[in-house]
């Protein structure tokens, strides 16, 4: 009898003990977990083995990840939401109003995992002529050099600059619950609804609805994940000296500070705290970093 090769592919969806896995020519395939000590999550390349007349397909090994979108859950631990991202996209709009603290955290985020981000802000038809207040942060984001796109779902505004942004990349769409993330894939993907069908009868749901991420291709190359909407977000526990690395413009400042191990709380010589004061680096941003430090060092107590 010839032996069944194992196989190299990427998980789109998982649910439970299953995870529905692509293969190198696009086919998928539902497979069980070979063992309850694996977490598979979208984007994961895993090893699986094909189905026998005797075994269904199963799921083997998850390979090294690049990188991974984490946060930690109500426990402290750390949760994995998805792998080997290259660019984070945070959805933003009028309606519900938006959290720049959020926006900081997904782009640190981006920043801890070296991968890109970008800020969409949609619902831009339910905007008058005078804007409103978060396009002020949306220019401190843009001069910091994060892509800073304007789109309607509904008036199909800045479709295809967003299409562009996610080309080739594999991105995920993330942010608050209500900013239309949803609208976007299904204006990107006319065929959304039949491809959400797809996964949820490979999967053996009723009905496949984001309470996990799952992934979809574009006709350009791009691949996007989706992602549960929040109403906050924290992403892994990062020591002190780490922080900042989630924030460019105080990473740079950082270097002209008189100790090297300063966390730019109250440290004398500090060259961000002097730029905070002369207004060269946002105070909001400096008091997001202010927070996430404080969160930090929050969790390391307490866990």
């Amino acid at each position: 009898m010839t032996a069944i090769a194992d196989c190299h592919g990427t998980v789109v969806s998982n649910f439970g003990r299953r995870a529905l896995v692509e293969d190198a020519t696009g086919e998928r395939h539902q497979c069980m977990l070979s063992s309850r000590s694996l977490r598979p999550v979208t984007g994961d390349h895993v090893v699986w083995r094909p189905a026998t007349p005797s075994s269904q397909p199963l799921l083997l090994s998850v390979e090294e990840r690049r990188n991974a979108l984490v946060r930690p859950n109500n426990r402290g631990k750390i949760e994995v939401l998805a792998a080997n991202i290259t660019q984070v996209v945070i959805v933003v709009a009028p309606s519900p109003e938006p959290d720049p603290f959020i926006v900081d955290r997904y782009i640190a985020a981006a920043e801890f995992m070296t991968a890109d981000a970008a800020i969409v802000c949609n619902k831009r038809d339910l905007i008058g002529a005078d804007g409103f207040e978060f396009d002020a942060e949306l220019d401190v984001f843009a001069a910091l050099g994060y892509p800073t796109l304007l789109t309607s779902a509904v008036g199909h505004e800045g479709l295809g600059e967003l299409r562009d942004l996610l080309q080739s990349h594999t991105s995920i769409l993330v942010g608050q619950s209500g900013t239309g993330k949803s609208s976007l894939l299904n204006a990107l993907l006319p065929d959304l609804d039949l491809a959400t069908q797809s996964v949820s009868a490979s999967l053996g749901e009723g009905r496949h609805t984001t309470t996990a991420s799952t992934l979809y291709h574009l006709d350009n190359g791009g691949r996007i994940i989706d992602s549960p909407g929040v109403r906050d977000y924290a992403p892994g526990q990062a020591l002190d000296g780490q922080v900042q690395q989630g924030f460019v413009e105080i990473e740079a400042a950082s270097q002209r500070c008189r100790f090297h191990n300063c966390v730019h709380m109250k440290e004398p010589g500090c060259a961000v705290i002097e730029a905070v004061t002369a207004q060269t680096i946002s105070p909001r941003r400096y008091e997001s970093y202010r927070r996430l430090l404080r969160l930090g060092r929050d969790l390391s107590r307490q866990y």
